[in-house]
């Protein structure tokens, strides 16, 4: 199989129309298997055991029809990084069609997070508001800001990753004054044993990303194992990530929050176009288009670059769970 792999692969860099996590450009490794096309693009930061698992998300995605659907359309939620500029939070909250929930990235200066939710309530004041802080606050820290924000712009829906630890998490659970949610990312998808993990006392709500989980399959097991109400959210794919995304939502039996799928939004340039109408994105499958591959395809050095990575994350784990799991090409 990684062969074929490696000789199906194209990497490509699409541009980001404002700085997230980061980074202005976001590179994707594309793969063509017998079902279609898979994703492989974990952050440059990640080792080769962490990478292991979006390898076998692609893989997943290449070799396996989607499961069943439960619905068409999913609705989705506007996400806004972490900008400060009035004039730019608007215009990118422009480009989500419909939608009325809004994440918000925090976490950094709590002074402007502050303005920025504020400045999202006031262009939405109908708008559900969720806040991610990407595990960055102690258990403190997280009762007084999420004390402050909530003082200044009302109720939230939730609030993602407040803390990173599964026991701070909890503790902020029981100490938690505000009638305010808590939904795990990292907790559940940074986990050595996804499976091994109680959830229950730490929070209220499970973020589920189909390529850090391992893919579709992977990630409904999840599901099934933690009988947790579920959002499903993306890792800033391009648009056959999002498709892989797409079908797991609309796979799930119940969905009653908002997903994080709208990522798309937040990319200048993709290699297919899955629009948002009425705050909400068609459940598809879609293949790239030839001219925008060539268009935005990486130098040389950078496609040999994550050749490389394929083959070093593919005998980190990815293998083995393949062959456990019977997928061939």
């Amino acid at each position: 199989m990684l062969d074929q792999l490696l000789a199906s692969m194209q990497v490509i860099a699409l541009p980001l129309k404002t700085k997230f996590r980061g980074i202005t450009v976001r590179e994707v490794a594309l793969i063509q298997g017998p079902a279609g096309w898979g994703e492989f693009a974990p952050f440059l930061e990640y080792d080769d055991r962490e990478c292991a698992t979006w390898l076998l998300s692609a893989i997943d995605s290449a070799t396996n029809q989607p499961p069943m659907a439960h619905r068409r359309f999913v609705k989705v939620n506007a996400t806004l990084p972490a900008l400060n500029d009035a004039k730019e939070i608007e215009e990118l909250l422009k480009t989500f069609a419909g939608c009325d929930t809004v994440k918000i990235k925090v976490g950094q200066n709590l002074g402007e997070d502050i303005v920025r939710v504020a400045r999202v309530r006031a262009l939405m004041p109908k708008a559900k508001l969720r806040l991610d802080v990407n595990g960055s606050w102690s258990v403190d820290q997280a009762l007084i800001n999420l004390y402050e924000i909530y003082e200044e712009v009302g109720p939230l829906e939730y609030v993602e990753q407040p803390c990173a630890t599964l026991e701070e998490l909890a503790q902020l659970k029981k100490k938690l004054v505000i009638d305010l949610k808590i939904a795990g990312d990292e907790v559940i998808r940074k986990a050595a044993d996804p499976f091994a993990i109680d959830l229950s006392s730490a929070v209220d709500i499970l973020m589920l990303k189909v390529a850090p989980l391992g893919g579709i399959t992977r990630a409904r097991e999840i599901a099934a194992h933690h009988h947790l109400p579920l959002v499903v959210s993306s890792a800033l794919d391009s648009a056959i990530g999002i498709s892989n995304g797409l079908q797991l939502a609309a796979s799930l039996p119940t969905l009653d929050y908002a997903c994080g799928l709208a990522t798309g939004q937040l990319l200048s340039a993709d290699i297919a176009s899955i629009p948002i109408a009425e705050g909400q994105l068609e459940v598809c499958s879609v293949s790239p288009d030839s001219d925008l591959l060539a268009k935005y395809a990486v130098p040389v050095e950078r496609q040999n670059w994550w050749k490389e990575r394929t083959k070093r994350a593919f005998h980190a784990g990815t293998e083995n769970e393949v062959k456990a799991r019977g997928w061939t090409w």
